[in-house]
């Protein structure tokens, strides 16, 4: 018997299999992992605790989003107020920048370095504005870049900020400029804010994102449909309408009517079979991802610091952000005289963080939480380590070009196949978006035209200066080409790695 199958358990998939038993259709999702459902949305379970892979807040531009929330799981959506500070140099700064308590920790000589910075970059900007590097020079000065800006990027991002195009400082910090924080705080701005950065209440599940998720996959099942896990997606057989059938690693054959992939695109064009055109084939195996690490570490004191989540800046240790689930929720502790903490580590499979020993990676998240200052020595208990693959999508000088490659192909050959997602679409969606491109590929697979383009979801570059959108918009960082020096090689767009600002 054929079906509607969808490949992948994460916001995306489960939002097209509700979609799909809501219209009375049958469906089965196939999902890889053997005990979680909702993809890098999931919520892990250790010894009673809960935590995320990177936290994951709720807040959504689209009141549609943030009502289809309330609705999945009424009454289960904590408001928590947001605390996020920079810890460097072993001291702690607010973030969103407050600019007064910031001169004020930095003492007054630094302080004055800084303003004169300020004055200088608005007095003489660098033209034309290419780099991150530039576009934050350029609005906050070089002092406060080097202070706030350069370490914490290189170190997520794993590129030089003066590689790094515009385009990401442009789109995901778009409004928020030294002059705009000192007016938000002296004003008190109310309504929704314009940079994303400056939201400083949002939503989130009691018990952590999972429980969304878990709670969708429950209304799928109880609505006819077939979630199966363990069920890794290795061959997606060709005929002539389409896919036909997909083979798991099992070697199990799966009929299909009509396929929904959220698996990463690389991989969809890899599992073909026949495989497709050598064009479509080195398209997709350029496609590259950022992986991505959590240490959870249950430590032996009831309170360590009070924020949700803190940024790492300090260059001497490898964390990136730490975050602190009991100050997300109270319920994601499992006894109130611990806590849990997640060490987030941004890395590259087959590197020497992603390839390192869980216990090796324990020690080190306790060497480096004393180094911080934040735990005593012996204060880290147990804990234990959650990998990430393809975490990330890279955006180089050519995923766009490759992307395209890969559609044209795909609306051509499979028509029956429609991807979504942020592995689907190689697109860096949050959650919200990532349930609008689910949405839009069940209208267009029940169609006879198509009514949405999900790939263009939170894809449009839009970046005036103090303005806003009615849709959350993001870019991530694209390596930007430089001329080489005479008789150089000179660098390419390789591909360097890319990662999130917020944890979402």
């Amino acid at each position: 018997m054929t079906a509607n199958v969808v490949v992948g358990a994460g916001p995306a998939g489960l939002t097209i299999a509700r979609e799909l038993v809501a219209c009375g259709d049958d469906v089965v999702v196939l999902e890889a992992d053997p005990h979680y459902v909702g993809g890098l949305s999931r919520t892990v379970r250790y010894q009673g605790h809960r935590f995320d892979i990177g936290g994951h807040r709720f807040y959504s531009l689209d009141d549609d989003i943030t009502a289809l929330w309330h609705e999945l799981l009424p009454g289960q959506f904590d408001e928590v107020p947001r605390l996020s500070r920079i810890r460097f140099d072993g001291r702690w700064f607010p973030y969103p920048l407050q600019i007064w308590p910031t001169l004020r920790i930095l003492g007054p000589r630094r302080s004055c370095h800084i303003a004169a910075s300020y004055v200088w970059a608005r007095l003489r900007p660098q033209r034309p504005e290419v780099t991150f590097e530039d576009w934050v020079v350029n609005r906050f000065g070089r002092d406060l870049y080097e202070t706030f800006f350069r370490s914490y990027t290189e170190k997520v991002w794993g590129m030089r900020c003066d590689e790094m195009s515009k385009d990401f400082a442009a789109q995901r910090i778009r409004g928020l400029t030294l002059a705009g924080v000192v007016a938000h705080r002296l004003n008190g701005l109310t309504g929704r804010p314009k940079a994303k950065s400056l939201v400083e209440r949002f939503l989130y599940p009691r018990h952590g994102p999972g429980q969304l998720w878990e709670a969708v996959a429950a209304q799928v099942v109880t609505g006819g449909g077939t979630i199966r896990m363990d069920a890794a997606v290795t061959t997606i057989e060709r005929g002539e309408r389409g896919a036909e059938a997909v083979y798991l690693r099992s070697g199990e054959r799966v009929p299909v009517e009509a396929l929904y992939t959220t698996m990463p695109l690389r991989d969809v064009v890899a599992a073909m079979d026949p495989p497709p055109p050598d064009g479509v084939c080195i398209a997709a195996a350029a496609l590259r991802f950022r992986d991505f690490l959590t240490v959870a570490v249950v430590v032996d004191r009831a309170a360590v610091f009070p924020d949700t989540w803190i940024y790492v800046h300090d260059p001497d240790v490898a964390v990136g952000r730490i975050q602190n689930y009991r100050n997300w929720s109270a319920a994601m502790v499992a006894h109130p005289e611990v806590t849990c903490l997640g060490l987030e580590y941004f890395c590259n499979r087959g590197d020497e963080i992603w390839d390192a020993a869980d216990e090796d990676l324990l020690e080190r998240a306790e060497r480096e939480l004393v180094v911080l200052g934040l735990v005593d020595p012996g204060e880290c208990a147990h804990g234990m380590v959650v990998r990430m693959a393809d975490a990330y999508p890279v955006y180089d000088a050519d995923y766009q070009t490759h992307r395209r490659t890969i559609r044209t192909w795909l609306e051509a050959s499979v028509p029956n196949l429609q991807p979504a997602g942020r592995g689907g679409l190689h697109n860096y969606n949050s959650q919200d978006h990532a349930m609008v491109t689910g949405m839009y590929a069940v209208a267009n697979a029940r169609s006879v035209e198509r009514l949405h383009d999900q790939w263009a979801v939170n894809t449009a570059e839009e970046y005036a200066e103090g303005g806003g959108s009615n849709v959350a918009h993001r870019l991530v960082p694209t390596r930007v080409l430089k001329a080489p020096e005479p008789g150089s090689q000179g660098p390419t767009a390789d591909g360097s790695p890319t990662g999130p600002v917020e944890p979402e």
